[in-house]
C-alpha cells in the first residue's frame, strides 16, 4: 500500500503540470503513454513492438493520437485516415512474408490496439484544449468511480459483476462507484459551474461513470484471456500504464461526444 501511495503521489505531482499546461506538452505526453500502453499490448500477445510490424502500428497509433499539422511529412499529401488504412494493408501483408510467425491475429491486434489506445488518448487531448475544467470533472468522475467502487465493493459487495473476468468486482461496488461519482461532480459542478444543466450533468456522470468501468473490464478481459496480472511495471504497485489509464480510454471519448450533444 505504501508503494502504490507514493507512486500515485509523485504521478500526480508530475502529470498535474503537464494536464494545467496542455498544447505540444501534453500532446507529447500522451503520445508516449500511447507507445508504452501499445508496447503493454504487444507483450501481452507475445510479439515484440520492436521490429517491422511494431514500427506500422506505432505510427498507426501516432496517426490517430496526434493532430494531422504535427505529421506534416505523413500528411502532405494523402490523409491520415487512408494513410492509417495503409498500415492496415501493411500489416495484412506481414501475414504472407513472416512465414506464418505473424498471424491475422496479431496484425489485428495490432491495428485494433492501435484505434483502442489512439483514440481513447486522442479525445484525452481534446478534452483539454476545449476545457480545462471539461477534463479535470471527467478525470474527477473516472477517480471517484474507481474509490467508490473499491470502497463500496469491500464494504457491500455480494453479488459479482463479472466472475468470469474480474472476479472481485461486485455490482454493489459498480453502484457505489456511480454513487460517488455523481457526489463528487455535483460538488464540482457547484465550485465550477459549466454550460450543463443539472439532469443532464447527473446523467452525464453516470454514463461516463459507466463507461470507464467497461474500459476497465475490458482491460480485464485482455489480461485474463492472456492470463497476465498486470499490463505491466512501470508504476510500482499499480502495474502498467494500460492498467492506470483502462477506464480513461473508453470513458474520455464517450465524455467528448456526449458534450457536443
Amino acid at each position: 500500500m505504501k508503494q502504490r501511495v507514493i507512486t500515485a503521489v509523485l504521478s500526480f505531482l508530475v502529470f498535474v503540470p503537464i494536464v494545467y499546461t496542455g498544447s505540444w506538452l501534453l500532446e507529447i505526453t500522451v503520445a508516449l503513454l500511447g507507445i508504452i500502453s501499445l508496447f503493454e499490448l504487444f507483450r501481452m500477445k507475445g510479439n515484440s513492438l520492436f521490429s517491422i510490424e511494431g514500427i506500422i502500428a506505432i505510427i498507426g497509433l501516432l496517426l490517430i493520437l496526434l493532430p494531422s499539422d504535427r505529421l506534416p511529412w505523413l500528411t502532405a499529401i494523402y490523409s491520415t485516415d487512408i494513410l492509417f488504412y495503409i498500415c492496415g494493408l501493411l500489416l495484412l501483408v506481414a501475414t504472407v512474408f513472416s512465414k506464418n510467425k505473424f498471424t491475422f491475429d496479431d496484425a489485428a491486434v495490432s491495428i485494433l490496439g492501435a484505434m483502442y489506445i489512439g483514440y481513447g488518448f486522442k479525445y484525452f487531448v481534446l478534452v483539454r484544449s476545449e476545457s480545462l475544467a471539461l477534463l479535470l470533472l471527467a478525470l474527477f468522475i473516472v477517480w471517484s468511480t474507481d474509490i467508490g467502487a473499491y470502497l463500496f465493493g469491500r464494504k457491500f459487495g455480494k453479488t459479482k459483476l463479472a466472475p468470469s473476468i474480474s472476479p472481485n468486482k461486485t455490482i454493489e461496488g459498480s453502484l457505489g462507484g456511480i454513487i460517488s461519482a455523481i457526489i463528487v461532480s455535483t460538488l464540482f459542478l457547484l465550485i465550477h459551474p459549466l454550460h450543463f444543466s443539472w439532469p443532464w450533468g447527473i446523467l452525464l456522470t453516470v454514463l461516463i461513470s459507466i463507461s470507464g468501468q467497461l474500459g476497465d473490464l475490458v482491460e480485464s478481459a485482455f489480461k485474463r484471456h492472456y492470463q497476465i496480472k498486470d499490463s505491466g511495471k512501470i508504476l510500482p504497485g499499480h502495474g502498467g500504464i494500460l492498467d492506470r489509464f483502462d477506464s480513461i480510454l473508453f470513458a474520455l471519448p464517450v465524455f467528448h461526444l456526449l458534450t457536443l450533444i
